[in-house]
């Protein structure tokens, strides 16, 4: 029983809700009490008798003879052991341990366990989480099976620890940083991607800047222990303000909760089978068909309480973490469907126009007759040209509008959109790069929507320098100027994504990409500024720029993936775009972020410096980008001249 139907959740992994459960030899008892009478939609389980020890089983002719351990695999069709359990490997495994004898039957056990989920085609095994800082065999051995696996994932059991700068107790010395534990794992494994974290949520959370560094990573499933629960005025249990906030954020980013230990709370009225529940004054009236009901009602609601995902979000919900190469503008012509997904985006025109107007009526004086030469540079199949036209009716303004398009396909639409629409006295198609035309006229105002997601990765300081020969000398240029920002980012499905292309190129090309599973590590900074028109004598459009970045110092250790890239636009005045976090457009979903990924992630300490290094290399043919890390430690300088990722002139 999912925990409820929402618009744009229906695919969200997050809706499934399950129980944490003992070792039982009746497995299809076990999903009825827990799945068919309890409401839960999948049971963690034990797949061993936890008294099963290798050492223990007689030898026979000198061989290991390994008893049966565990229910038949027909007690349940495929499709419920795949969908209704993930296993759960014993957890008085310790491959680590000094005792050999342990860490032998650690090791055959795991492997027996790991080899029976697998043959059951179940979609996830629960780890136990390593028995101390050092880890290094019990990683060696899992890295060994993940080798040999199908599709089926290992969840990493993590506690959400707090580390020593979020504690005032004298013993913190004693608390360690549960995220190293987790990094020191997944490093010895070579951040396999099929490689996951189920947290252990604790009665206390660390700091909201240390929770953070989670969401960048392969995060699947929260298990929220009962004693994590408080009790609310009716005696039903109930989580802290801050215990709420991390839920939902668990619902956001698809990780499934997982209600783990025994009930602590006892209902008041328990001798009756009908109890109220109350969850923050609302209440319903059901049947208590389980010891753990209340606690998966609760988390239900705390579902049903979020607000549903707005259009936006909806239409971008297939596009989260997907890496897009992004466009070649003047070496391919775009297609009708990108086209259209562009023209859909009505915010970025409404601003369009609104910067027009302003422009127009800073131009043309109330009383004049002045009829204003104005240039579409890139018009596409015409979305500027109608807001230009717009913004001229709005303030009472005479326009002449020439739309330069180079993509014949488009300009075949332009033609019809003109006749349609009774424009052949005010607008002049030119089928031509804007580069390359000698325009008749100067314009009074130049306009163009060249912009990428990292501001000039589409190559927009270089049409624009073309086409700045025809515009007047004190001509307007819309947008006026423009802004590429960067971020590092923990992007753990990304850098896995890139990875998996096991070569060079991918991890020096950068990728348009809606981000959502990641964790931003530090606010963004300012690389690149292009303004237009450029009169300067050296109009080189090459840039260097060096940042430093550092995380919150109760943010704990992280690890950097890549960096998000970001662009804010100043179309006319007061008048910006953007997609830059803390300054974005709302509701404009034209642009996604650019991810840079780098080939070898870097941990960085809080209130050490990260420092990065940006450049803007421009060639006869090509514009490309170099970037590299120097601190902590330095790294290669990725995609040197070019060589994997550049922008064709």
């Amino acid at each position: 029983m999912p925990l409820g139907d929402k618009l744009g959740w229906e695919k969200s992994e997050s809706r499934y809700c399950g129980v944490e459960t003992d070792f039982s030899e009746d497995m299809p008892q076990l999903l009825t009490f827990n799945i068919s009478s309890g409401g839960f939609d999948f049971v963690v389980a034990p797949l061993m008798d936890p008294t099963y020890r290798p050492s223990l089983m007689e030898k026979d002719g000198g061989g290991l003879c390994v008893l049966p351990f565990s229910g038949s695999d027909l007690v349940l069709s495929p499709s419920q052991w795949s969908s209704h359990v993930v296993g759960k490997i014993s957890s008085w495994i310790d491959l680590d341990s000094a005792d050999e004898t342990l860490r032998m039957d650690s090791e055959t056990t795991l492997k027996l366990e790991i080899a029976w989920a697998n043959h059951l085609s179940l979609q996830a095994c629960l780890l136990p989480c390593p028995k101390g800082a050092s880890c290094a065999n019990y990683a060696r051995c899992v890295n060994q099976i993940l080798q040999g696996l199908n599709t089926m994932q290992l969840w990493l059991r993590i506690p959400l620890m707090k580390t020593e700068q979020d504690s005032m107790d004298v013993n913190s010395s004693n608390l360690i940083d549960s995220w190293e534990l987790w990094n020191s794992f997944r490093l010895l494994c070579e951040h396999h991607s099929q490689l996951a974290i189920a947290l252990d949520v604790l009665s206390s959370l660390p700091s909201v800047n240390s929770l953070i560094r989670w969401f960048g990573e392969s995060v699947r499933a929260a298990i929220i222990h009962t004693d994590s629960f408080l009790t609310n005025a009716r005696g039903y249990p109930c989580l802290s303000k801050r215990h709420q906030k991390l839920v939902t954020m668990f619902f956001n980013h698809s990780i499934q909760i997982v209600i783990g230990g025994k009930s602590v709370h006892s209902s008041p009225g328990a001798s009756s089978n009908l109890v109220a529940n109350n969850f923050d004054n609302n209440v319903e009236k059901s049947v208590q068909r389980h010891p753990l009901r209340s606690y998966l009602d609760y988390v239900g609601y705390l579902f049903q309480k979020m607000d549903p995902l707005p259009e936006q979000e909806r239409f971008e919900l297939g596009y989260r973490d997907f890496l897009q190469s992004p466009l070649q503008p003047l070496m391919d012509n775009l297609e009708a469907q990108t086209y259209e997904t562009f023209e859909k985006d009505s915010v970025k025109y409404i601003q369009y126009q609104r910067a027009i107007s302003k422009a127009l009526l800073d131009r043309v004086p109330d009383e004049a007759s002045i009829t204003t030469v104005l240039m579409v540079v890139g018009a596409g199949r015409g979305p500027l040209v109608r807001a230009s036209l717009q913004a001229a009716e709005e303030t009472g303004r005479k326009l002449k509008v020439y739309a330069v398009e180079k993509n014949p396909n488009a300009v075949v639409t332009l033609h019809s959109l003109v006749k349609l629409e009774g424009w052949e006295d005010i607008v002049t198609i030119i089928s031509c790069d804007m580069r390359y035309w000698d325009a008749p006229e100067k314009a009074d105002i130049l306009v163009s929507e060249l912009l990428g997601s990292f501001g000039d990765n589409e190559l927009s300081p270089e049409c624009l320098d073309g086409a700045q020969r025809f515009l007047k000398q004190d001509g307007i240029s819309i947008p006026s100027s423009y802004t590429s920002f960067i971020q590092p980012v923990t992007a753990s499905k990304l850098y896995n994504d890139v990875k998996s292309h096991k070569d060079i190129v991918h991890f020096e090309t950068a990728y348009v990409v809606k981000i959502h599973n990641v964790a931003r590590l530090a606010p963004s900074q300012p690389v690149f500024t292009f303004t237009h028109p450029n009169y300067t004598s050296t109009k080189s459009n090459q840039r260097y720029k060096k940042l430093q970045f550092e995380i919150a110092n109760d943010a704990g250790s992280a690890m950097v993936h890549g960096f998000a890239g970001y662009f804010d636009a100043k179309l006319y005045k007061d008048v910006h775009l953007g997609i830059e976090p803390s300054t974005a457009t709302p509701n404009m979903f034209s642009w996604f972020a650019i991810f840079f990924p780098l080939r070898i992630p870097v941990c960085i300490q809080p209130g050490s410096p990260l420092q990065v290094h940006f450049w803007r290399c421009c060639g006869a043919s090509k514009v490309w980008y170099e970037w590299c890390v120097t601190s902590p430690a330095s790294s290669a300088v990725q995609n040197s001249n070019g060589r994997s990722y550049w922008v064709g002139l």
